[in-house]
């Protein structure tokens, strides 16, 4: 499979998003992370299942702790793990997994952009996807937040995630609208309900043709006000996108996918390579970097976690990064080293009393120091907060 996936990466054609290439890399990793590996090998020895059986039991287990998790985002991780249990199930059952775009094409009739029905779509099967030829997709699994959903808006595909049974009740051969802004899936419209949907699909180029002329024009309220729009991104990846749209900067970049789907914390340097990539890509735009935000609901496969008799209320986002000082200082360090090459903030999550706060700078300022101390000159960060609760406020 990690072969495969190889194959799929080198295939990639020049123009082929950030995102996709990134996310083979997040399959390829996860193929190899023992919570998929090592956890699946222990049910085969103690219970003495077959590979098959081992591996969806490791499945079900993974997917009922991505289900506890309260953030959207991270909770939706589990489609990735799905989709690389999927290839390594058909790898077992020596079956093809990778989809033939020659075959579906011969499906499209009339010269219409062909909508591919499925339960999941991997990211590096969306490569089969061409521009003209594919018009759309519509899965059953998914969320907004997914690699998948992820991935279509990189592609400008128009695409409907989570829609239930989809493929068990739209049929081969029947003419749908995929109405990605509404989440709809018109299944056989009449001919005016078509008539009216075209006439949209051409308001939407024509409106999308205007958009681009503007991108690069500064948002002034007519009283002479400015207004400043940055983007909100989850890949590193994501910044190329953001600065194409003309974005002001990065007003949230989640630090999360660093941490997830694997048993180590990540180092200084790696966090440190992921979070400069982005702030080089925006080329001296503000990039704000927000720290960890998870809760204590095992969300995390490292070791000595800091338990809570309540997630929800107790040890999450800032309290948890407090609680794990020596895991805070160093995502606070590589953040610091970051912002030597472009502005950088620095947010906390789900700020509750102003001890936390005030602990918060006190880790800044000893990191700083301690880089100092390495000759490294790093220019003022800004360090901020999300008002997320009531006792922000109070």
């Amino acid at each position: 499979v990690l072969a495969e996936l190889d194959v799929i990466k080198a295939e990639l054609r020049g123009d082929t998003p950030h995102e996709v290439a990134a996310l083979i890399d997040v399959h390829k990793m996860l193929l190899e992370d023992p919570s998929i590996s090592h956890d699946t090998a222990a049910w085969i020895r103690e219970r003495r299942y077959n590979a098959e059986w081992a591996l969806t039991a490791q499945l079900d287990l993974i997917n009922r702790q991505f289900d506890e998790m309260d953030d959207v985002y991270l909770r939706e991780r589990k489609y990735d793990v799905e989709q690389v249990v999927e290839r390594l199930l058909h790898a077992l059952h020596g079956s093809q997994t990778k989809l033939d775009p020659r075959k579906l094409a011969q499906q499209a009739r009339h010269g219409e952009p062909l909508v591919l029905v499925a339960h999941d779509i991997a990211p590096a099967d969306m490569l089969q996807f061409k521009e003209g030829l594919f018009g759309g997709f519509v899965t059953d699994t998914g969320g907004p937040a997914s690699h998948t959903a992820i991935v279509a808006r990189s592609l400008a595909i128009p695409a409907v995630v989570a829609a239930r049974e989809a493929t068990r009740l739209i049929r081969q051969d029947d003419v749908l609208i995929v109405d990605a802004d509404a989440g709809l899936v018109i299944v056989e419209p009449s001919d005016k309900v078509l008539a009216e949907y075209r006439g949209r699909q051409a308001e939407y180029g024509e409106r999308r043709r205007a958009l681009r002329s503007l991108k690069r024009k500064a948002a002034v309220t007519r009283d002479g006000v400015a207004v400043e729009l940055c983007a909100n991104i989850e890949l590193p990846q994501d910044a190329d996108a953001a600065v194409e749209a003309g974005a002001d900067g990065v007003g949230l970049f989640r630090s999360e996918f660093l941490f997830m789907n694997r048993r180590d914390v990540p180092g200084e340097d790696e966090q440190f390579e992921a979070y400069v990539s982005v702030v080089r890509a925006l080329q001296g735009k503000p990039v704000t970097i927000r720290t960890l935000d998870i809760g204590a609901d095992k969300p995390l496969d490292s070791e000595d976690q800091v338990t809570a008799p309540n997630p929800a209320l107790g040890l999450r986002a800032i309290r948890y990064s407090l609680a794990q000082p020596a895991m805070f200082q160093t995502q606070l360090r590589a953040l610091l080293r970051a912002s030597a090459f472009g502005p950088v903030k620095i947010l906390v999550p789900m700020l509750a009393h102003a001890s936390e706060i005030t602990q918060t700078l006190t880790h800044v300022a000893k990191e700083r120091a301690s880089l100092a101390a390495k000759g490294m000159a790093l220019p003022p960060v800004q360090v901020g907060a999300m008002v997320e609760i009531p006792a922000a406020a109070l």
